[in-house]
Formats: structure tokens, sequence, C-alpha cells
């Protein structure tokens, strides 16, 4: 039985330093090894973070009987092949957004997913953490009746072309990159994909979208959005009712200064969204007790993902059409 679940993860990306690491550590777990193509950078980045096991090239990580779950933060373009092997391997995978370049690879990776019967999840990690779930009790209690709107933007500037973010063969770009969350949320908040949507984009030199914003019309209500890789940060998130609204200073990645605020007729009610935790710590505990078999599986990609793959889809697909 596995008491202390042992993660593995393919490359040395940021996000992990920042995020994946501490939230495998507040959650009670351990990260045992780590993958890359280049030996010696792979050397540094394990001593930097106490990672004791070193792997050159994925393959051997996989195949590795002391790592029981996979992280994978490796550019977008790589999540398919990766994640695939990974299942096939027989380890639970937790994989960066966006799952899939397009709802075909999602399609793919759930199916491999169910087949070999080894859980995949997608790292929107908001899914998991309470603030989340005050959106969602406030919602279903009809505390602003019907959910009509959604107006939520992602954006940041990037300073350096050199990102790989910039790079449209490695799925780069501000929809990919950030323009998914307002998509997830509001794929999860209405129950399904988008059915229609205007688009508006600013291509970068380099041959990504800097810049993507507009409509996604669903069969209940719509999602306004904003992505950017080449603006002031910003994650403002505003949930409009036929009788009030909810609003987020950061519903993705709060941290203990961030708000939930319902508007109610007259009423104003705040509450914090930050919890004080790392920001993955949520998920990969949710992911280990699975591990464990304490819980059942629940937000994975099979349950989740498909609909914002479809609605991302859409988007890209009328972006470039009216570029």
């Amino acid at each position: 039985m596995i008491v202390q679940v042992r993660w593995g993860i393919l490359g040395t990306a940021n996000i992990a330093r920042a995020s994946f690491l501490p939230g495998v550590r507040a959650a009670g777990g351990r990260t045992v090894a780590v993958a890359g193509r280049d030996a010696e950078r792979t050397r540094v980045y394990a001593q930097q973070h106490g990672i004791e096991r070193v792997h050159t090239g994925y393959e051997a990580l996989l195949d590795d009987p002391l790592v029981d779950a996979v992280y994978v933060p490796l550019p977008n373009a790589l999540h398919l092949p990766w994640v695939l092997r990974a299942l096939e391997a027989g380890k639970p995978v937790l994989c960066e957004k966006p799952l899939g370049l397009t709802a075909a690879e999602v399609d793919t990776m759930i199916d491999a997913s169910r087949k070999t019967g080894v859980p995949l999840w997608e790292a929107f990690v908001f899914m998991f953490r309470p603030h989340f779930a005050q959106i969602q009790a406030w919602i279903a209690e009809g505390a602003i009746g019907t959910l009509q709107e959604v107006d939520s933007r992602f954006r940041f500037a990037l300073r350096s072309r050199d990102n790989i973010r910039f790079r449209p063969e490695l799925g780069g770009g501000a929809l990919y990159d950030v323009g998914c969350y307002p998509v997830h949320l509001a794929t999860q908040l209405f129950g399904g994909p988008g059915l229609q949507t205007a688009v508006l984009a600013d291509w970068d030199a380099t041959g990504v979208d800097a810049t993507t914003a507009g409509v996604v019309a669903f069969k209940t209500g719509h999602l306004l959005f904003g992505a950017s890789l080449a603006s002031g940060r910003d994650t403002f998130t505003r949930l409009v009712g036929s009788t009030g609204a909810i609003t987020a200073s950061n519903p993705f990645h709060p941290i203990d200064r961030d708000t939930l605020t319902l508007y109610q007729g007259g009423r104003v009610t705040t509450v914090p969204a930050g919890d004080g935790t790392p920001s993955f710590t949520a998920q990969i505990a949710h992911i280990q007790r699975a591990i464990r078999g304490e819980e059942a599986a629940r937000g994975t990609a099979a349950t989740t993902s498909r609909a914002t793959a479809a609605t991302l889809d859409l988007i890209r697909k009328t972006a470039a059409r009216e570029s």
C-alpha cells in the first residue's frame, strides 16, 4: 500500500519549481525524481530542489518503479505523446493546462486513461480550492439567481521573446497559456462547451497570439474573456446572475489578499479567497488520496477537460479565420 505518494517530474519547467514542488510538500507527498534532456541542467535542477533521482530522457523516469505519479509541465505540443506514454506505464498523471492543443488530442488522452484505468488530471488547480467551492455554493443556492454572464480575463506581460510561449511550434500564445483559464471557468459553471464565438486576436511577429479577446455563447449564458502575454497583470472576474453578482480578484491562483464578493440587492458580502496554502496543494492532496484509494477520483480530465478543449478549438479557429 502506498503511504506517501512519490512524484516524478518530466522536464525542468519553472512552473514545477514555483508551484508544483511547494504544493507536493504542503500536501504531504514527495518528489523523488526529475527527467530532462540535458543531463547537467537536470542534475543542477534536482540538486537545487532536493530531488534525489535524476533521469536523462523522459522514458527513463516513466520506467522508474520508485515513481508512483507523474507531473507533466512540458511545452503544450509535447503533452499528448508523454501523457500517453505515462498512462501506458501505469502512472497517474497531472498534466499542465491546456491538456491538448485540440479537442481530438484531448479525446485521445481521455480514451487512453479509460482504457488503461489510470487516472488523468489537468492542472486547473482552482477547481479543488475552497474559494471555488464557495462560488459554486453561492450559485447553487440561488444567491445570484440564474448565472447569465462570466466576464473573466487573465493577462500579464512577458518581456522576452525567447520564452517558449512565443513559439508556435510548441503550442505557444495567449489563448493556450492563459485564455484557457476563463474558458475552463465558464465551461465548468455553464456545464458544457461554447456554441458560438466572436474573437479579436493580436498576432505577434513570432506567429502566436500575443492577445486574444472575445465573447463565447453557451447554452445558458455567455463568456466575455481576455487573454494576453503583453498587458499589465489582470485576473479580475465577475459572474453576473439574474438577481446578483459575484466578483473575484483572482479566481485562478488566489493568495491571501484576494477576495470573493457577493452582491445581492443592497447586501454585499466579502470573504477571503486565499487559504494560506500553495496553489497546487488541494488538487495534489486529492490526487494522492485517490491514488491511495482513500476517495474516488474526481475532477479528472474525463469529466472536465472535453468541453474546454472544444471551446478552445472554436475560439482558435475563429481567430485564425478572422485574422
